[in-house]
């Protein structure tokens, strides 16, 4: 199972690294920084958790998925009117997506990810999408099996628009975590991109650290993925850490294309 929408940052390609560190059995399932989710879908058909727990701060991107488990029909309704053209591309993105019911709200998330330059998801301070349209050859807006079938999986899974920090403090041995932040900047001149209207700054690297801390204490199998930087290395440097190379497709210049360093940061021992 694909992920649904395309997210800066998805992890589809990293997927044979990480499927190996997750647990063989899982009560709870937690993923609060769910994006494009494809670790979750990668293991929701196996079903090696009792029950699942999604989340993020993106209203849109919760409002999709919830309006997907739910109301997948009306969803798939919902986009088709829509066609790629950059008229209906710009109309849709001066919506404001608060005035839309979640169908509406989930199809118009779908087609601007779908449709975007480079499926690059980017709010400014105000909130509002403001990635221009993008470039492609008969983009496929609507995929109804593969909108079902999400639906499916998403059945019975708590999505919540909330911060990590809420979203993990009931947790205990028998629980997994998944943590896939916005990155620490890879280098000086580089930004955190804004995925949602407050960003995810240095002060919330720190906190995550700290839940990471909790965690571990209290026996959770906790497992974090950052860009492989010295600064990342000395936010984690207490906990057990490995670097893969992940392919990495989004970057405005498109010669700086192609493997980076991954850092997998762990709360126990995970082979």
């Amino acid at each position: 199972m694909k992920p649904i929408v395309k997210w800066a940052g998805g992890k589809s390609k990293l997927l044979p690294e990480l499927r190996t560190r997750v647990p063989k059995a899982i009560d709870t399932y937690v993923e609060p920084f769910m994006g494009g989710a494809a670790l979750f879908f990668s293991l929701a058909s196996e079903r090696p958790f009792k029950r699942a727990r999604l989340g993020d701060k993106n209203e849109d991107l919760v409002a999709c998925y919830r309006a997907v488990r739910d109301t997948v029909e009306d969803v798939i309704a919902a986009l088709g009117p829509y066609k790629y053209d950059r008229d209906v591309y710009y109309r849709a993105r001066d919506q404001d997506p608060r005035k839309l019911n979640d169908p509406a709200r989930a199809a118009r998330l779908i087609f601007l990810n779908r449709t975007c330059y480079n499926g690059l998801w980017r709010v400014n301070s105000k909130g509002k999408f403001n990635v221009p349209f993008g470039r492609y050859t008969n983009p496929k807006i609507c995929d109804p099996d593969g909108l079902r079938e999400a639906a499916k999986l998403l059945a019975g899974v708590d999505v919540q628009l909330s911060d990590f920090d809420t979203m993990t403090r009931d947790l205990s041995e028998r629980d997994f975590v998944y943590f896939d932040p916005p990155y620490v900047p890879v280098s000086k001149t580089a930004d955190f991109t804004a995925y949602s209207a407050d960003g995810f700054d240095r002060a919330d690297q720190e906190r995550l650290v700290d839940r990471m801390r909790v965690l571990k204490k209290r026996g959770v199998k906790a497992l974090l993925s950052n860009a492989d930087t010295e600064e990342t290395r000395q936010l984690y440097r207490e906990f057990r850490t490995e670097t893969v190379l992940m392919p990495r497709s989004i970057n405005r210049d498109a010669s700086k294309r192609g493997d980076i360093g991954e850092l997998l940061v762990m709360t126990w021992n995970a082979r």
